[in-house]
């Protein structure tokens, strides 16, 4: 085991037993406590046993998942409730010098036991909201799918555009999903949005292909008027899997695309295609994944733009918002509409639409969720449909994006 693991199960184990005094002060039966305790200890044992067993060659399985999500949330109750009682212990261990030295020892521990329990009560209460959060994220949250409506308007929009629909849908993580019946609720509620184009920004898998298979029949419902067209994300390349050979590792990519065309999808690899209507066009440039810190930097705008001329109105599909700030917004042409994903908004985070937005991914990606704007170009950032590592949503839900295209009035 790696030391990070180390690390991270004394860590665990830290903030179990700081919790456990906490529960132990405010909760005296016996019977409880023996509870408490053997549900800390099942939970760390669970993913000891699932990551220990780990078979790279799969990739990341819904039981793995679930261990994951049961040891955060565990994680986050023995961490809140014991971090008070840390406080506490510190806060007593100085007053205690403080009275023995300076102060009358006869009332060195006067008050403290309804202090310790009153403050093992609130550590507690405290700590159940986001231990009951993670829990919700993973029973509910995850397919509590949202669609979220733009209008955007452009000075440059061909005329037969004006009032184009697009529905954006990213980071499907197939293998995943552990219910047909949420699934098929989410391609029957793409399909509702009656959108003109599907537009598909990668990530259709966790690291492995057949992580697809069970899922193949439901996507194949998809539907759109001018059709469907995607790009690969960084999970997509098999590059968080063991194979035996290369020739293997590129033989489950294909497989990918294969199963994207069995789909509807028209994968498109550093290429672009025209959408056109009454004579006028708009221009779809798809680049592979591009990403900064680490990603895999597949992506080639200028070889996806090959044959597109500069004053054509553009929508880019690009996987990893990165490639945005780095390279497209620096690009001599002006890419107008550019569709990401890929952060998922760290499916945590707390949305009030209209005032205040947050997750831990803006510490990491400077666009994370939702529309931005920089040098009259535009891009969205899709929360996903899917979800990875932790098994649910808290705060930040699945989504389904639609866009609407206007000529902008002068």
């Amino acid at each position: 085991m790696s030391r990070f693991f180390i690390f991270l199960g004394l860590f665990y184990l830290l903030a179990a037993f700081y919790g456990f005094q906490a529960f132990r002060t405010a909760v005296k039966s016996p019977i409880l406590q023996i509870v408490y305790a053997f549900a800390f200890l099942a939970v760390l044992a669970n993913i000891y046993f699932h990551f220990n067993g780990y078979d790279r060659s799969q990739g990341m399985t819904p039981a793995m998942g679930w261990s994951v999500g049961f040891f955060l949330a565990f994680m986050s109750l023995g961490f809140l409730s014991g971090a008070f009682m840390l406080i506490e212990d510190i806060f007593r261990f100085f007053s205690w010098i403080y009275r023995s030295m300076i102060a009358d020892n006869s009332a060195a521990s006067e008050g403290f036991p309804s202090r310790r329990k009153f403050i093992s009560q609130l550590a507690l209460g405290l700590a159940a909201i986001p231990f009951a959060s993670l829990l919700y994220g993973m029973y509910k949250g995850k397919y509590d799918y949202r669609v979220l409506r733009y209008t955007l308007e452009f000075d440059d929009l061909p005329e037969s555009f004006d009032g184009y629909r697009i529905t954006q849908i990213s980071d499907i993580h197939s293998g995943s999903f552990d219910d047909r019946n949420k699934i098929s609720y989410a391609v029957d509620l793409i399909n509702e949005q009656n959108s003109d184009v599907i537009l598909f920004t990668g990530d259709m898998v966790n690291s492995v292909a057949s992580e697809m298979h069970p899922w193949v029949d439901i996507f194949s419902r998809l539907k759109a008027k001018d059709g469907m067209y995607s790009v690969l994300g960084n999970h997509d390349y098999g590059d968080y899997a063991e194979w035996p050979s290369e020739e293997e590792k590129e033989a489950n990519l294909e497989e990918l695309k294969r199963i994207q065309k069995q789909i509807g999808f028209d994968l498109l690899l550093n290429e672009n295609r025209y959408l056109e209507r009454n004579g006028e066009k708009i221009a779809l440039v798809g680049v592979e994944n591009w990403g900064a810190g680490g990603f895999k930097k597949a992506g080639d705008l200028a070889r996806a733009s090959e044959g597109v001329r500069s004053d054509d109105f553009k929508i880019l599909l690009s996987h990893d918002p990165s490639h945005w700030e780095y390279e497209v917004l620096k690009h001599q042409d002006h890419y107008h509409l550019t569709l990401s994903g890929h952060t998922h908004g760290m499916q945590f985070g707390v949305e009030i639409p209209g005032w205040f937005k947050w997750s831990p991914a803006k510490y990491r990606y400077k666009y994370w969720a939702g529309i931005y704007q920089e040098l009259g170009q535009y891009i969205n950032v899709n929360r996903g449909l899917g979800f990875i590592g932790y098994p649910g949503r808290v705060g930040i839900w699945p989504e389904v994006t639609v866009i609407e295209l206007k000529k902008k009035v002068v």
